[in-house]
């Protein structure tokens, strides 16, 4: 009986160590800030129209990380025109994302936008009214699930031999830090 153990635990000991290591020595890949402002702006502008009444055009995202919540930010200005508005300054609104990683298409989304800040300067209070009506639905049905990045074949080949897959994602100060375990069996 101890000599079948004692092989047990000998066949198993491989497996244990590596499944005991921690995350410093499993893979890591890093996305640059700019890779994920890259790939947010391509969905910019976006154009909204309330019943003839409003006109808004969403533009210019600014990247934010945010480590402390764990999320990317997107600054974003909606333009708000119609028939009794003229010359108004744009409005600014901040959105944050949380983040997920897909395994079918190899891509980390932005996913459950959640508007933080909202202001109008020199819009008239129907009209403030109006987004802050419109811009929770609007980021909903719009951003609803962003593709940041699709790994490569490439950028994933380490991983993949070790027998690993994308499982954390950690918002740094300078990118998304994206560290790998056990791949699960599906």
């Amino acid at each position: 009986m101890d000599r079948r153990l004692l092989i047990a635990a000998l066949a198993c000991w491989p497996t244990g160590r590596l499944l005991a290591q921690d995350d410093a020595s499993r893979p890591r890949h890093k996305i640059s800030a700019a890779t994920l402002h890259q790939s947010l702006a391509q969905r910019f502008p976006l154009r909204f129209g309330l019943g003839g009444l409003l006109e808004i055009e969403v533009t210019a995202p600014s990247l934010h990380m945010l480590p402390s919540r764990n999320k990317l930010g997107a600054g974003l200005q909606a333009q708000v025109s119609g028939a009794r508005l003229q010359d108004v300054p744009p409005a600014e609104v901040d959105v944050a994302f949380a983040l997920s990683y897909e395994a079918a298409d190899r891509s980390v989304r932005a996913h459950q936008p959640e508007v933080l800040f909202l202001r109008g300067p020199g819009l008239p209070p129907e009209a403030v009214e109006a987004l802050q009506a419109m811009v929770p639905v609007m980021a909903r049905e719009a951003l609803r699930e962003v593709v940041l990045y699709r790994f490569t074949a490439r950028d994933l080949a380490v991983a993949d031999t070790m027998g690993f897959e994308p499982q954390g994602l950690t918002v740094q100060e300078d990118g998304l830090l994206v560290s790998f375990g056990p791949r699960s069996a599906r």
